[in-house]
């Protein structure tokens, strides 16, 4: 542990969370529920979307970007599908208030579906697909925000980062989870690069004027750009059609930042649940063997795998946070 750090449990981490959460204007049920999301998103070792993104909740909060008191409203159009209306409120209380009954669902009818709308922005998506794997289903989650993304062939942002979540859970491993951005890195990234005066890579942005840039300042600025160029543009699309066409919420083109202002984004989430043991009972210890084949005799990197090798470590030994952000939450 170093000098610029204090480790902390991670039930301390959660309580701490939580009362920042609640001075900082939330409600008790929205402050718990954004707070377990954070501190698991630090213990599965992704700061950026852990407690230091939180500091972007705490502001919202304040600014009017998100209503703390909201309560979402949760209904069920079909047997299989539960819809839900954040009221301007986090993304994650809603996901809490079906999660039993969404994942029961898709034990008994085989698939079931959330889809949301009219909520900040979610933070780490793998999270929502991991919860679900970690009940023994296979899941697939999409979410959308302001734009930040030029679309194929395009200068301009015309989507958000528009990440894709896939986990499914394995034998004798961690669920295989993948989480990845329809960008060619994530905000965040960059965000922090022009704060800290630092380059970014060749590829990532364009600055305002649609000339590429490694001006972290000016890419923040501009639009960020697609992986694998015409191939990501067109995922980030897909994910727009699932996270905001199919739940009713704000096309990023309509969203309002999640960083200034006090309007909400509006943004939507769309989670399926699969129940994989109605079509292979075996599926589970299948899937390990196969991950193990991949791992052992190939070197395929299996996604997931690092996640919760940082959830062991963090339950053996608390989290190690940067005081800086200690003193945010604190304050």
């Amino acid at each position: 542990m170093g000098s610029d750090t204090t480790r902390l449990s991670i039930d301390d981490a959660v309580a701490l969370a939580q009362q920042a959460c609640e001075r900082a204007g939330a409600g008790e049920a929205a402050a718990r529920s954004l707070a377990r999301a954070v501190v698991d998103a630090e213990v599965a070792g992704q700061p950026n979307v852990g407690l230091a993104h939180l500091i972007d909740h705490l502001d919202a909060l304040r600014a009017g970007r998100i209503a703390g008191h909201a309560v979402p409203a949760v209904t069920r159009p079909a047997p299989a599908f539960f819809h839900c209306d954040a009221g301007g409120g986090i993304a994650q209380l809603g996901f809490d208030m079906a999660f039993d009954e969404l994942a029961q669902t898709a034990r008994q009818l085989g698939i079931a579906l959330f889809a949301q709308h009219n909520a900040y922005t979610c933070g780490a998506l793998g999270w929502f697909a991991n919860r679900l794997a970690d009940e023994g289903l296979v899941a697939i989650a999409a979410t959308n925000g302001p734009a930040l993304l030029a679309g194929s062939g395009g200068t301009k942002p015309v989507y958000c980062t528009n990440p894709l979540a896939f986990a499914a859970p394995r034998a004798g491993g961690p669920p295989l989870l993948i989480d990845q951005a329809s960008s060619e890195t994530a905000f965040v990234n960059v965000r922090q690069a022009a704060k800290a005066g630092r380059a970014i890579p060749q590829g990532w942005a364009l600055d305002a004027d649609g000339n590429p840039t490694t001006d972290a300042k000016a890419a923040v600025k501009g639009a960020l750009l697609a992986f694998g160029g015409a191939r990501g543009a067109n995922i980030a699309l897909m994910v727009e059609v699932l996270a905001a066409g199919l739940t009713g919420a704000n096309w990023s083109l309509d969203a309002p930042s999640f960083v200034s202002g006090s309007q909400s984004p509006g943004s939507g989430l769309l989670v399926i649940a699969i129940e994989p043991r109605l079509l292979d009972p075996d599926f589970e210890n299948r899937l390990g063997a196969q991950l193990d084949r991949l791992d052992a005799a190939y070197g395929v990197h299996i996604p997931g795998a690092g996640k919760g090798a940082s959830r062991q470590a963090a339950q053996r030994a608390g989290l190690e946070i940067a005081n800086a952000i200690l003193a945010r939450l604190r304050g």
